[in-house]
């Protein structure tokens, strides 16, 4: 394990490189496809900062949702299957909460600037 740069700094640094130094070079299709690989490294910087505490919050809801232990896919799987077999719906206490503030945090990292995400975030 390396100490510096984190995968994080690298991947961010790469995107600064390529948004500022290579963007304004680049014309017509070609400039579309790096700007989709910039959002994409974007992307990837998000996740990997935001992902360890939003999957963590995540797992202890569906534990406390379902009153089960086991992987966030695995709750994740039990929650779907309970609510396709009708054993779970939005009167459950904290079913809605938990699928709002997930919502939410896939938001943040997959589009933190879509204007309904900001709007919500400002009402908190």
């Amino acid at each position: 394990m390396q100490d510096e740069p984190t995968p994080t700094e690298l991947i961010k640094a790469v995107a600064d490189f390529l948004r500022n130094e290579i963007a304004p070079e680049i014309k017509g299709h070609n400039a579309f496809k790096l700007r989709v690989g910039i959002n994409a490294l974007d992307l990837v910087t998000r996740q990997l900062a935001l992902e360890q505490g939003s999957d963590a919050a995540e797992a202890a809801r569906l534990k406390q949702l379902l009153g089960a232990d086991g992987s966030l896919i695995d709750l994740n799987r039990a929650l779907c299957e309970k609510i396709a077999k009708g054993e779970v719906d939005l009167q459950r206490p904290g079913l809605a909460e938990h699928l709002w503030q997930t919502t939410m945090d896939k938001l943040a990292v997959d589009q933190p600037n879509y204007a309904s995400y900001k709007r919500e975030l400002g009402n908190k």
